[in-house]
């Protein structure tokens, strides 16, 4: 079959010919109509991410869209290596597909899927949102982090804080605030924090973080009784380490957990993913993507970072 092949840690996938998936007990050949190109993806195909493969020679790919041996769409999740979802069959555990429902094209549920899932499962199992919440998104530009805005707000919050990079990226944002992470945007951040932030969704990490939780807990001391902040880690984009203070922890409401690959059951993904594909036509979710043949690969890989692909391998279009 063709796909796209990750010949060594950290260069562009190739695009070829791979051997085709033979499925055993309990497993399901999943032909691929869309395969998302999400920073995960490029993580484990540079050997970087922390659930990477030990060995390269491997379709990359976590996720995808495509229909099963009965003719029924489905999105899937984690198909089993070396078959990824960049190739023109996937080979998936019968417990990691879910149906896509009738209305959605494969594109939007490529593309709500892989960038809402995160959030969805952050807001429903680790840090539950009570209705009228405020949840600041750190990394709101970004295709993750812009669903991360419309999933708040479907679950009930009724102030949402936008923080991110790019300004002309944060104006066009369901937000009733918008911080660019420019050199005033302390100032900005400590204000919000002043009046009150419930959960913190952090795609990005690194500098960004810091400057964050420094908002979120500087001179709060002394107070007593500081509310509770939950401050949710989901992605490294801007780095994977920073430095933390241990008085900031003892001195303010701020609770730091991760969500993701081993803090959640890969069951509570599944769930989280049927959720949000059936919830996705009533509450309108969307985001915005690039679509590419599995062919131009190497242009999707080394595009802008910040700008969501997807593939279609051959014989499919959108």
């Amino acid at each position: 079959m063709k796909a796209a092949i990750v010949t060594e840690f950290g260069k562009v996938p190739l695009y070829g010919e791979f051997r085709e998936p033979v499925a055993g007990d309990g497993e399901t050949i999943v032909r691929v109509h869309a395969a998302p190109l999400s920073p995960i993806v490029r993580a484990l195909a540079s050997g970087s991410h922390y659930t990477s493969s030990a060995q390269a020679g491997f379709v990359p790919g976590v996720d995808g869209v495509g229909t099963d041996p009965e003719g029924r769409r489905v999105y899937f999740l984690f198909p089993k290596a070396p078959f990824g979802s960049m190739g023109e069959q996937a080979l998936v555990s019968n417990e990691m597909i879910v149906p896509i429902p009738d209305g959605i094209s494969d594109v939007r549920a490529a593309a709500v899927a892989t960038g809402g899932l995160a959030s969805w499962v952050a807001l429903t199992r680790r840090a539950p949102l009570q209705p009228r919440s405020t949840v600041l998104v750190n990394g709101a530009t970004g295709a993750a982090g812009g669903m991360a805005v419309q999933i708040a707000r479907h679950f009930g919050a009724s102030r949402i804080i936008a923080v991110g990079r790019n300004k002309e990226k944060l104006d066009r944002l369901d937000a009733e605030a918008k911080i660019a992470l420019d050199d005033i945007a302390d100032e900005a951040l400590r204000a919000e924090f002043d009046k009150g932030v419930d959960v913190v969704l952090d795609f990005l990490w690194g500098e960004p973080a810091t400057r964050v939780i420094a908002a979120a807990t500087k001179n709060r001391g002394g107070r007593g009784g500081e509310p509770r902040v939950r401050y949710v880690q989901l992605g490294t984009v801007a780095g994977n380490e920073i430095p933390l203070r241990g008085d900031a922890f003892r001195s303010s409401g701020l609770e730091l957990m991760g969500s993701g690959i081993g803090s959640l059951a890969i069951s509570e993904l599944l769930a989280g993913a049927r959720e949000l594909l059936a919830e996705t036509s009533k509450a309108g979710f969307d985001a915005p993507v690039t679509t590419l043949p599995l062919t131009a690969v190497a242009e999707a890989w080394n595009g802008s970072a910040d700008i969501r692909y997807i593939l279609f391998p051959a014989g499919h279009t959108h």
